[in-house]
């Protein structure tokens, strides 16, 4: 796996660079909009290499939190997120709406997981609730008052969240895949479309059929 940081020795991504001055960026990229740095990578054959390394200081964390939600107990996350910005730097000419990288760059981190996963033939999607709550749309409130709370409270907050924990990794795959997609990744509808490859249709059935699945495993909790 090729290597890459923020201290990249850009000869290990491409087998040459723009020549000096070539295209060159007349402001300094911190002092750059996302939007324009993208565009500055856009400009030439290969990513300008300033204006790329500020896109990946600024956006390194976001594939961190991704890449750890997924996959909170593998240990080569930073490996992955190495491929990520490889992926990005011999993509991102093909991006054509820079103002919705983020999201693009979500889909290729997203996207690299669920390679990885086929390759390693795991059985059970990784999961990380660091969430207080599981459903952003409001239709359910999982969030349990930690303020001033008393040691029975503490273990009953505990006793949730590990019920919760369990109840997603019972459910059936494509279930389970879709419901972290959307609650816990944040994707919209389209991009879990797009990822999953189903229909809109299919995608918001099977976050409803998920969430039904939940709320009846978690009553005792939510009716509390």
């Amino acid at each position: 796996m090729i290597k890459l940081s923020l201290s990249v020795p850009w000869s290990s991504v491409s087998s040459a660079s723009p020549a000096a001055g070539s295209g060159a960026i007349a402001d300094r990229p911190e002092q750059l909009s996302n939007f324009d740095l993208v565009l500055c990578c856009q400009t030439q054959l290969r990513p300008d290499q300033s204006a790329f390394s500020e896109l990946m200081r600024r956006y390194q964390p976001h594939v961190e939190r991704l890449l750890y939600r997924l996959a909170p107990d593998w240990t080569d996350r930073a490996d992955l997120s190495q491929e990520v910005w490889i992926r990005v730097y011999r993509n991102v000419c093909r991006l054509k709406e820079p103002i919705k990288f983020k999201g693009w760059l979500g889909r290729i981190t997203t996207n690299l997981f669920y390679d990885e996963l086929r390759k390693r033939k795991r059985v059970e999607l990784p999961l990380s609730l660091d969430a207080p709550r599981l459903l952003s749309d409001g239709q359910v409130d999982w969030e349990i008052a930690a303020e001033d709370a008393s040691p029975v409270e503490h273990m009953m907050a505990q006793e949730f969240y590990d019920r919760l924990r369990q109840a997603i990794s019972e459910l059936p795959e494509a279930f389970r895949t879709t419901i972290i997609l959307r609650e816990l990744q944040g994707l919209s509808y389209e991009e879990i479309a797009e990822i999953t490859q189903v229909s809109l249709g299919t995608v918001k059935s099977r976050i409803a059929r998920a969430r039904h699945r939940l709320q009846a495993e978690l009553s005792k909790y939510l009716d509390g």
